[in-house]
């Protein structure tokens, strides 16, 4: 038997019999660990624990692509970046060096299925070639199949796009972890246009053009509150929450990654509190990324202190027909909210054509739950309309 480069040390729940042949993680026992128990899910997933038993003088990626060898080493690289792994407790980065009585703890999401199945999903195709396929995703879909949600997801409908309709099919980038295709991402809740690569070309030239900055992404946001000054660059530097696992925040320790957004105040209203007269004040704002983390709009404007409306996970409030004043729709109570979800709509995106290169831009209409909020607004509010030069996304 040859010598182990290291101990396996703690798996929760009883759960050993992952481990298999030179140590390795066994894609089907993981995957019928989280099939078959109800102890694992989204809040509770299953972690492996290693203990180096020498030095190694090897990287953490290359480390784990010989304990994972299911996953590549660009998804185990995104799990490291997505701090799904610590090494003695503290977040690393993929090029870390290993050495002896290092302890290392990697989150193993459940192996995807390589086949994705096809769902009859309506989406809002805005444009489709040969390489690429551009959407306006609504509120409430899931771009790519992860843990729990396998099915119902973007990807799903995209997959029956194309066996039904427009022929082709995503790139096989990332199929390995259930994102074919997948250059870039909008949270479940957030509408607007997206990008998705339907050949490995594509793929890799358009994750480039995301990667190195030179695509153009604008949104379109409702706020609380109207935020001085009317114009600005945020740059703040975001990381995991220290305590509250699927959330992010502000982070200015090691943990905090580089985070730019600009925003420009487009509308502002003042109404007064159907329920009890106060008054209260909302903002429409346009907002341009120029980094991409997770949340990053959400996070970067609740911590200056105007959180996006219906944003509850980052102190945004659901606005009900009441507390403007306003006429209820016809069989619907003035308490019920007029948005359930963050006022979040991905309003442009600007980009090369992965083949011929020629510049193209998309806009994607505003979603209709968010623009009858505005309209709301308009109608029953004092309204304060800014021109702060260039081109701007009008709802």
């Amino acid at each position: 038997m040859t010598e182990r480069d290291d101990d396996i040390i703690g798996i929760p729940g009883g759960a050993e019999s992952l481990i298999g042949t030179g140590g390795k993680v066994d894609r089907e026992a993981l995957f019928a660990l989280y099939e078959q128990s109800g102890e694992f899910d989204d809040d509770n997933p299953v972690t492996v624990t290693f203990q180096l038993a020498r030095d190694l003088e090897k990287r953490l990626d290359r480390y784990l692509v010989d304990r994972v060898p299911f996953l590549s080493r660009t998804a185990l690289q995104r799990l490291i970046d997505e701090e799904a792994v610590t090494v003695n407790g503290r977040i690393p980065k993929a090029s870390t060096k290993l050495r002896r009585g290092d302890r290392i703890v990697a989150t193993l999401p459940p192996p995807p299925s390589s086949e994705i199945p096809a769902e009859e999903i309506p989406l809002d195709i805005l444009f489709e070639d040969a390489e690429l396929i551009i959407v306006n995703k609504q509120a409430g879909l899931i771009v790519h199949p992860a843990r729990s949600h396998k099915s119902g997801t973007l990807i799903n409908g995209l997959a029956w796009h194309f066996k039904h309709r427009s022929g082709g099919a995503l790139s096989s980038v990332g199929r390995d972890i259930a994102r074919p295709g997948v250059v870039h991402r909008l949270d479940k809740m957030t509408s607007g246009v997206m990008v998705a690569a339907k050949s490995d070309t594509a793929h890799w030239r358009l994750a480039k053009q995301f990667e190195r900055r030179t695509t153009q992404k604008r949104y379109l946001a409702l706020v609380h509150g109207i935020p001085e000054p009317e114009a600005d660059l945020i740059d703040l530097p975001l990381g995991k929450h220290p305590t509250i696992r699927e959330k992010y925040a502000v982070r200015h320790d090691e943990t905090g990654k580089s985070s730019q957004t600009v925003y420009r105040t487009l509308e502002q209203f003042t109404v007064r509190d159907g329920a009890d007269g106060s008054t209260r004040k909302y903002a429409l704002l346009e907002l341009e990324l120029r980094t991409g983390r997770t949340h990053q709009i959400r996070v970067h404007l609740s911590h200056l202190g105007y959180p996006i409306v219906g944003d509850d996970m980052y102190g945004g409030v659901h606005i009900t027909a009441a507390a403007l004043g306003a006429v209820p729709t016809p069989g619907t109570p003035g308490a019920v909210p007029l948005i359930t979800r963050q006022s979040l709509h991905a309003g442009l995106l600007g980009i090369k054509h992965p083949i011929t290169d020629a510049p193209m831009e998309f806009r994607a209409p505003l979603a209709a739950d968010i623009q009858r909020l505005i309209d709301l607004l308009r109608a029953n509010g004092t309204v304060r309309s800014l021109s702060l030069g260039g081109t701007q996304l009008q709802p």
